[in-house]
């Protein structure tokens, strides 16, 4: 059976068809040989019977009618005869004479028929040794004769076989018919799959002319338009990828070149920055920024890794996490006023250092744009960090949270792509939306979310990056 398997996993789809034709041929053959030979032969016999049955009728009714005329050795299928019990004779009255073994064999069966009509066969399972078969019906008649018909086995041979070779030529015609049809349908397989294929070895060796155009609505159609639109994210991801690479050697290049020359001029006796503090205070201020920027660069990566491996369920309390991340950046700027309206216990599903990461991000991304205050609000399934701020544009909220998506206050542009790997790990979405006065970042589970769509007014569709 494994052998089957694998010898089956190696045909082409060409293959496959034929095998399943001959497979199908071979299967009725047999049930031809089997099952369908012997019905044939069962209802070939019933209808010679009944063209017995329906000629001797007739011929009791001329005999009732006119009495005993024979009509002599005439060209018919159907022999009749008159078996005299009193003279134990047999008259022809059409068709040949019949032989003397089967004469014999009528005149035994025609003694033990006292009564209404039967019908037999020669040579019977006694009698094998005869040359040619006869099927003959006996009908005992009102004034003691018994009538005859008599028909040659070669008659229904042909009839069996004109039937037989009906049936089969019928058959061929289906199985060609089905082959053809078959075979159209597997061209219309293979076509779109060797353009998939075709499609496949140009992405493969990046050529950027690779185009798949499969119009079609079955599996194979929306396997087509996932690889295109894998492609295209693909290429996307790339694309992000190199204009991230170049962001960020870009930005490490600066405080690296900053510091070299400060710390070259310092070492030469030259204070660029007036005084020595004031130009160390340049070098500690850039090392500072350098420092954040692969920090940053370091947690953006671990996300990427980052799983859900955390129990089922919400078991996480968001009000302690919040209010560790006010702790640490409220100090930031003082002037801010920070709200916060929760319930008395929130839970979220995750780990706490992601969370808090996120929640961190959130704020000091608030942080650099709020006039006066930063808003929390915290419920079951849903996280909102609002600011006083300028508005997002509507052609920057799509792409808000990819990578090095810096906004006019921004600093690296990896603090939301973050919060966004953070949040879909876990199961939440993320959303910026515009309000009337000011920004809210929105994180809620499809539960939450819905709810929150009942109470509030200026709710936006997803943001890019979802």
């Amino acid at each position: 059976m494994k052998r089957m398997r694998m010898w089956l996993r190696e045909m082409t789809l060409i293959q496959q068809l034929a095998a399943i034709i001959v497979l199908f041929v071979a299967l009725l053959t047999m049930f031809v040989l089997v099952f369908l030979g012997p019905a044939i032969d069962k209802f070939s016999e019933a209808e010679m019977y009944r063209i017995l049955h329906s000629t001797q009728s007739e011929f009791v009714k001329s005999y009732e009618e006119y009495g005993f005329k024979p009509i002599g050795n005439s060209q018919t299928v159907v022999i009749n005869a008159i078996y005299s019990m009193e003279t134990d004779e047999i008259k022809n009255v059409s068709g040949p004479e019949l032989s003397e073994p089967l004469k014999n064999h009528i005149k035994e069966n025609a003694r033990i028929l006292m009564s209404g009509s039967y019908d037999y066969k020669y040579p019977d399972k006694d009698n094998v040794a005869a040359k040619e078969t006869f099927l003959y019906t006996i009908t005992r008649m009102e004034d003691g004769n018994h009538m005859v018909s008599v028909m040659a086995d070669d008659y229904r041979m042909e009839f069996r076989n004109s039937l037989t070779n009906g049936l089969v030529w019928m058959n061929i015609l289906f199985v060609t018919g089905l082959f053809v049809i078959m075979l159209l349908w597997v061209t219309t397989l293979i076509f779109p799959l060797s353009q998939i294929k075709a499609y496949i070895t140009k992405l493969k060796n990046d050529d950027e002319k690779a185009v798949l155009n499969v119009d079609r609505r079955d599996e194979i159609g929306e396997v087509a338009n996932a690889l295109s639109e894998m492609a295209e994210r693909l290429a996307q991801e790339n694309r992000e990828k190199q204009e991230m690479i170049q962001n960020i050697s870009h930005d490490l290049k600066t405080p690296i070149a900053t510091i070299k020359s400060y710390g070259e001029s310092i070492k030469d006796g030259i204070y660029p920055y007036d005084t020595l503090e004031k130009s160390v205070d340049v070098i500690i201020e850039h090392a500072d920024r350098l420092e954040k920027k692969v920090k940053s660069l370091i947690i953006l990566n671990k996300m990427g890794y980052l799983l859900d491996d955390c129990p089922p369920g919400e078991t996480l309390s968001m009000n302690k996490v919040i209010d560790k991340a006010i702790l640490s950046l409220k100090v930031v700027r003082p002037e801010v006023r920070f709200i916060v309206e929760s319930d008395e216990e929130v839970f979220f599903h995750g780990d706490e250092e992601p969370w808090r990461i996120t929640v961190e991000n959130l704020i000091d991304n608030a942080l650099r744009y709020a006039k006066s205050y930063i808003k929390i609000t915290l419920k079951p399934g849903e996280l909102c960090v609002i600011n006083d701020g300028v508005l997002i544009p509507d052609d920057f909220r799509k792409k808000l949270f990819s990578p090095y998506e810096k906004g006019s206050g921004g600093q690296f542009g990896l603090g939301l792509s973050i919060v966004y790997r953070v949040v879909l790990t876990y199961g939440y979405r993320v959303e910026a939306e515009n309000l009337t006065e000011g920004v809210c970042f929105r994180i809620w589970r499809e539960i939450g979310r819905n709810r929150q769509k009942k109470k509030t007014r200026h709710a936006s569709s997803d943001a890019g990056g979802d």
